[in-house]
């Protein structure tokens, strides 16, 4: 009766819609960009396993206890004219169930999670490496054997094992792929490690899990899960002009252009590096960044990230905007009007045409 009453009140009927739309709101597809819930590696599978076995017999133990409580809740429910019950002072068999059975269900759960802890721990010898650096607030990606360096957008190839080696440059950061990996918490001067296996093609995004400054929260990046001959052609692309290749320095091009047209497009584009090179050294990029065709074309470990491929990359600033020329400008206008606290500081305001100039020379290194 008097749960009939607190329905049809009205203060149920005022507070039950947006309730049920805050529980609503909590679900999402599996298609959520950062859902765990949604595994497509090895590793992902594996723990994916471990956290469904663990759901399961807590809903076994969930569904037996609360199933017994009502039952003697019903069953036994005393009535003001009962006698005073037996009383029992202990039951040795009872005792015995109840520890016995716990025991049991934390074995089933813990032997499949300690196995996991094992085969997730052990890095693969045959898989590709990738060392991951962390940086306030964006991540650098090296790759030794293809000799290659990046910036936050990570590029593997699918089918094969890949193994991720972990530090920071700075504080304390945690590389996180939901849909990928686990969570790794990143160190200064010690290396973490994480191992995949990615079987399908994709898009996926990551985050950094730890707070570590101001734009902890916009301390994004990607990774793309190439088919095979696809990353052995980013890779091929990559390598000119990479600091790992010939210390970033490429020859100059001596083929000759086909006909007039060709040409003239020569013409305009060397004049628009020779351009862009100029305005890139003389504003005081290079102080922070390497890139080919300057004299930082083979410098490791600046501040910022490598330049030399930044047109090939789908976004900038480390996830947060698309790479588009309207973006690149935006973010040269003006740093920290984009990414409060960023370490880009301009060392003097450049001019529109300035930017224009700088735009069409980094999107132009593909």
């Amino acid at each position: 009766m008097r749960l009939r009453k607190i329905i049809s009140g009205p203060a149920f009927r005022a507070w039950f819609p947006l309730v049920l739309l805050l529980v609503l709101a909590g679900c999402s597809s599996r298609d959520y960009p950062q859902s765990t819930l949604d595994p497509k590696t090895d590793f992902t599978h594996m723990i994916d396993h471990i956290f469904m076995t663990t759901v399961k017999w807590a809903v076994v133990v969930f569904v037996l206890v609360e199933g017994a409580l009502v039952f003697a809740i019903f069953k036994f429910r005393g009535k003001p004219t009962d006698p005073e019950p037996v009383q029992t002072h202990g039951n040795t068999m009872v005792e015995i169930v109840w520890t016995i059975i716990p025991a049991v269900i934390l074995a089933l759960i813990a032997v499949p999670t300690i196995r996991g802890i094992f085969e997730t721990s052990e890095v693969p010898t045959d898989a590709i490496r990738v060392e991951v650096i962390g940086h306030q607030w964006w991540w650098e990606f090296r790759y030794p054997d293809q000799k290659v360096v990046t910036a936050n957008e990570l590029h593997v190839p699918s089918g094969k094992k890949i193994a991720l080696f972990m530090t920071t440059a700075d504080v304390l950061h945690s590389f996180w792929m939901p849909q990928l990996a686990a969570k790794r918490d990143v160190f200064p001067r010690r290396a973490t490690t994480l191992w995949f296996t990615a079987p399908e093609p994709g898009n996926f995004t990551g985050q950094c899990a730890e707070f570590c400054g101001i734009q902890h929260g916009r301390m994004g990046f990607r990774v793309f899960v190439d088919p095979p001959e696809e990353f052995d052609a980013w890779v091929a692309d990559q390598q000119v002009g990479s600091p790992l290749v010939n210390a970033g320095v490429v020859g100059p091009d001596s083929s000759r252009p086909a006909d007039s047209a060709a040409a003239q497009a020569r013409a305009a584009h060397d004049s628009l590096m020779a351009a862009g090179n100029a305005l890139f050294l003389s504003g005081g990029c290079i102080g922070c960044h390497a890139m080919v065709g300057t004299p930082m074309a083979g410098q490791m470990g600046v501040m910022g990230p490598n330049l030399s491929h930044v047109g090939s990359r789908t976004t900038i600033v480390a996830n947060l905007l698309q790479n588009t020329p309207e973006n690149v400008a935006r973010w040269l206008r003006d740093p920290q009007a984009v990414k409060v606290g960023a370490l880009m500081k301009l060392p003097r305001k450049l001019t529109e045409d300035e930017i224009k100039t700088l735009v069409a020379y980094l999107e132009a290194h593909k």
